[in-house]
């Protein structure tokens, strides 16, 4: 941002200027325009400066999740289905909001929840997913001693989405922690390869990394044939069909799991460089962030299949979990 009227001489100076200002916004409840008479600048350069002092941590903006897992429809999908905490994104009346609105504001009650899960010396695996990038961006900077922070599915490049290795590393920068990206491609030529690629020393390390994680951060999709799976390139839509004939429900890491939640070992699943869904189970506490009501049944079979202890879903798909 450009400071057009001189105010900020140095780093420091300019940081003290972006404070004052969210000081006035936040802390007294003076407008935009009311912040912008006082200063002698222009709304825009306000929202400008205000937007400044969020993406750099000079203010950070926190909403009790507990205040979001003590809705009804968050307590009766907690009990019903016997998990640890579940946190509801609202938009409006009926969940009629655009979906790039819903999205983001499950993004935002994902990362509140993320920080109310999170403790010192947590190794987290994270998913590559839409959801889980969005949630990564919205994450504030969080100090949290000796964290962890890895890839659960190896490189790779979708029209859909940012490279797999981006939400990892962006939770890690959040929270100042190690990150351990996989070095290999999400998806290899054939088994035969992807025996190789497992048996590296260095990919071994990285995957056993994998099977000792205290929380997973996953999301999941379902068998339509806008899945990313497919958009990456990694399966066609008649490899969703024959995995939907052969039981398959929902896609996790880029795997297939069935109505139970257990692993469908069906292609590419011989091709992966990924965490295996057992090793996702084995966390302790596993965050499943997911969006829309087309993606109950896929919920359900992650849930049944112990691959969530926290849920975090918007209202269209609380509402279809809870008819289900």
């Amino acid at each position: 941002m450009n400071l057009h009227s001189g105010l900020a001489k140095t780093q420091a100076d300019k940081d003290a200027f972006l404070a004052n200002v969210a000081l006035l916004y936040y802390g007294e409840g003076l407008t935009q325009s009311d912040i912008a008479r006082r200063m002698k600048v222009s709304r825009a350069t306000i929202v400008n400066m205000l937007r400044e002092a969020r993406e750099r941590g000079i203010v950070d903006i926190r909403v009790d999740g507990r205040s979001l897992a003590a809705s009804g429809m968050a307590r009766e999908l907690r009990e019903r289905f016997d998990l640890a905490d579940v946190y509801v994104s609202r938009t409006g009346e009926g969940g009629t909001a655009d979906p790039a609105l819903e999205l983001a504001q499950l993004a935002r009650v994902a990362a509140t929840a993320f920080c109310d899960i999170i403790e010192p010396g947590d190794r987290i695996g994270v998913e590559w997913s839409r959801t889980v990038h969005e949630m990564a961006m919205q994450l504030p900077r969080l100090a949290a001693d000796g964290v962890e922070v890895c890839q659960m599915v190896g490189s790779m490049v979708s029209s859909h989405l940012p490279a797999s290795e981006s939400c990892a590393i962006l939770i890690a920068n959040s929270l100042s922690a190690r990150c351990y990206t996989l070095h290999a491609p999400a998806l290899v030529a054939n088994p035969e390869l992807a025996a190789t690629f497992l048996s590296e020393p260095t990919i071994r390390a990285q995957l056993e990394r994998l099977s000792q994680l205290d929380m997973v951060v996953t999301s999941i999709g379902n068998l339509s044939a806008d899945t990313h799976l497919v958009a990456a390139g990694m399966a066609t839509a008649d490899d969703l069909a024959a995995a939907a004939a052969a039981g398959a429900r929902g896609i996790m890491c880029c795997r297939y799991i069935t109505a139970e939640g257990k692993a469908c070992r069906m292609p590419p699943d011989d091709r992966l460089i990924a965490v295996e869904i057992e090793m996702l189970r084995r966390a302790r506490k596993r965050l499943l962030i997911v969006r829309g009501a087309d993606r109950a049944q896929a919920t359900l079979a992650a849930i049944r299949g112990g691959l969530a202890t926290h849920l975090c879903v918007n209202q269209p798909l609380a509402e279809a979990l809870l008819r289900a």
